[in-house]
């Protein structure tokens, strides 16, 4: 099994979401979570598209709102990422790359 990171979950400024809304909004979701809802293959795949690009679009087509909240809250809690944004169905992830991170972040 992939590694799960269970690191802090860094606390984003506005203006940090705001550059990092910017950079996800061209992209398409690359995780989608289906009527089954979050099961650990699906959170292995999170994780390893996390490590790669560091921003990550999800797409949780499951129930209300209460449990997409609850699917994303717990992939970013599983994962270590910050949740930057949720509209509808669609999240946006980030967790920085521990050795090179490709996306640098503008000061706060």
């Amino acid at each position: 099994m992939a590694s799960i990171h269970m690191t802090s979950i860094q606390q984003l400024s506005e203006k940090q979401k705001k550059y990092l809304r910017g950079l996800a909004h061209g992209k398409d979701p690359v995780i989608l979570i289906g009527s089954s809802g979050l099961s650990p293959g699906v959170a292995r795949e999170f994780d390893e598209a996390l490590g790669a690009h560091e921003l990550v679009k999800v797409k949780a087509r499951v129930g209300d709102r209460e449990e997409r909240d609850a699917i994303l809250a717990e992939l970013a809690r599983q994962s270590g990422s910050s949740l930057v944004q949720r509209i509808g169905n669609v999240g946006v992830f980030y967790r920085p790359h521990k050795d090179k991170p490709k996306i640098i972040l503008p000061a706060e």
